[in-house]
């Protein structure tokens, strides 16, 4: 700004100054060359004029001389005892500082004979080695109103891992085992009594082991990369096998930074028998896939144009095929952080399994039919930002089309020696399906001592071959705030609501065929809330409350859950130095 100022001023000089040259040319060549001739100047003259003296001279015949004044103070020693302070600086009251410790373990005990145990150990090998483990257990006898037969589970997992960091990279190898218990506790009733249920056993077991490890790298073209090999069973002779490798780098092609993943997924698994024969469910299949992207910023906008293929073959079909995916998204401040505008759409083969579909629903049978999932796109929406500088937004709108979307579905009443046959287990189906949804959701951090998020997301289905989209609700919210009240004091709640969502009932008749008829299951609110006390900064004591409304709700078909339970515990940190 200043340099334009200059050399604007420098140019109306340089105008100024060829005018006057100008002017002063065209006057040279007017001005007449006639002589005039000077007689006399008038010069002016000032007579009897003087000047007054700055000093003036005295007539005076005598003058006073000046008398000589001195200034005297009468002065005395005070004796004094004033001694200055020096002077300091202010300081701001420092908090105590918090003592962070490497291990914990942690115990409660509850209502319905509930134990939950954690551990948490880590320990440094030298400076750039470490290691650590975690076991964790949860259980509950059950005692579930109102069914017929034990509903207790127990959920047990050791994960151990190792680090080291090197000065160009860092790498953890880890594995872990875990082992579940469940019943299929939901038989359906009326049809079924209590004499039924007694010469049932309804328990089931999962088992998961792993192996993997990931690398991350310095100033290098590969950024990270991961392994994970995965086994997992059931007692009823299920197994599958998952092995998942990624590798994630940057490729720079005529100034461009190209950042490019590469995967491989391997998927495989049997199951003894099917649902209606002793036929034994084989599956399996490769996938290999690449997913270059490239970001592109300009101002307050930023871009991520990329793409995903994927070669997928069905080992045991001996079926092949290729699949594009978009994989773009875009963002646009419109009013710094307080208004941001996002949008984008993305895709990909979703590999469906055995283990996750117990995760979810630790009640389906032992013989699903597993294929992966081909979300074609799933465009997105919204509006994200600050309504002040401690709460966040975020408003969004979705749709995606999905084929061989996965749904789970209450499966047949057979009634046959197999225990899940009764109306108390779950298959999955699959079918084309477009989802809409909007979704809210509010974040208020006031400061580190509390936290408060909210978010609702509403849904519409559209189903092609089935009736409904089973066990898909309509409507899902959650509420969870964390309070440190003081020093010692903390709490902290969770709330879920979860809408109504559609499912088959088994109707027998005498006189017909037994038919499935559409049922919806009730929405269910669940409230949960805790309160702590840091005795000291070692030792602390909690209690837990869960389902504190005691809604004996339905999560899936003819399985209520446990009413309002109560935990009460502690958690000792330490460190091995």
């Amino acid at each position: 700004m200043f340099n334009n100022k200059k050399q604007i001023i420098l140019l109306f000089l340089s105008l100024i100054t060829t005018v006057m040259l100008f002017s002063q040319e065209r006057d040279q060549d007017t001005i007449n060359t006639d002589v005039i001739d000077v007689i006399k100047p008038y010069t002016p003259t000032v007579s009897d004029a003087f000047k007054v003296k700055e000093t003036p001279t005295l007539d005076d015949t005598e003058t006073g001389a000046k008398k000589e004044v001195q200034y005297n103070i009468f002065s005395f020693p005070v004796a004094s005892t004033f001694t200055p302070a020096k002077g300091k600086a202010a300081v701001v009251d420092k908090a105590k500082k918090v003592k962070l410790y490497d291990n914990y373990a942690s115990l409660g005990v509850g209502t319905y004979t509930t134990i939950v145990g954690e551990v948490f150990l880590n320990h440094a090998i030298g400076r750039d080695q470490s290691v650590s483990a975690h076991i964790a257990h949860q259980s509950s006898q059950g005692d579930v109103e109102d069914v017929l037969t034990d509903s207790g589970f127990s959920d047990s997992k050791l994960n151990l891992s190792y680090t080291n960091r090197n000065r160009d990279f860092t790498w953890t190898a880890l594995g872990g085992f875990q082992y579940q218990t469940y019943n299929w506790y939901g038989l359906q009733q009326p049809i079924f009594d209590q004499t039924t249920a007694d010469g049932l056993d309804v328990g089931h077991s999962f088992y998961t082991a792993h192996v993997g490890g990931d690398i991350n790298f310095e100033d290098a073209i590969v950024n990270d990369g991961s392994v994970l090999f995965r086994r997992f069973g059931d007692d009823y002779s299920s197994g599958e096998n998952r092995f998942k490798a990624d590798v994630n780098g940057t490729v720079t092609i005529q100034d461009l930074d190209i950042n490019t993943g590469v995967f491989i997924d391997y998927l495989s698994g049997s199951f003894d028998r099917d649902y209606y024969s002793p036929t034994e469910l084989n599956y399996g299949n490769f996938q290999v896939g690449i997913n270059p992207k490239l970001q592109l910023k300009q101002d307050d906008l930023t871009v991520d144009l990329g793409l995903k293929a994927v070669y997928f073959n069905n080992t045991e079909a001996s079926d092949s095929k290729f699949f594009v995916y978009p994989d773009i998204a875009a963002s646009y401040k419109l009013v710094d952080e307080i208004l941001i505008v996002f949008a984008g759409v993305k895709g990909g083969l979703i590999q469906n399994n055995y283990h996750d579909f117990a995760q979810e629903n630790p009640f389906v049978s032992p013989n699903l039919y597993v294929v992966p999932t081909d979300q074609q796109y799933n465009a997105f929406g919204g509006l994200r930002g600050k309504l002040s500088s401690n709460t966040s937004y975020t408003i969004s709108g979705r749709y995606q089309v999905e084929k061989n979307k996965a749904l789970f579905i209450n499966n047949d009443v057979l009634a046959t020696e197999q225990p899940y046959t009764y109306g108390n287990s779950f298959g999955v189906t699959y079918d084309n399906v477009n989802t809409f949804s909007v979704a809210g959701e509010v974040n208020l951090d006031v400061n580190r001592n509390f936290t408060l998020g909210l978010k609702v997301e509403y849904f519409t289905y559209d189903v092609k071959n089935e009736e409904e989209a089973w066990n898909l609700p309509d409507i899902e919210a959650s509420l969870f705030l964390d309070y440190q009240i003081d020093e010692h004091w903390f709490a902290g709640a969770n709330l879920f609501y979860v809408g109504e969502r559609k499912d088959l009932l088994f109707v027998p008749s005498l006189l017909a065929p037994p038919t499935n008829q559409v049922v919806t299951l009730d929405s269910y609110f669940d409230a949960n809330a805790h309160v702590g006390y840091h005795i000291t900064d070692r030792w602390s004591a909690f209690l837990k409350a869960n389902n504190i409304a005691s809604q004996n709700y339905n999560k899936w078909q003819n399985t209520p859950v446990q009413g309002i339970q109560i935990l009460a515990g502690a958690t000792y940190k330490f460190d091995f130095n």
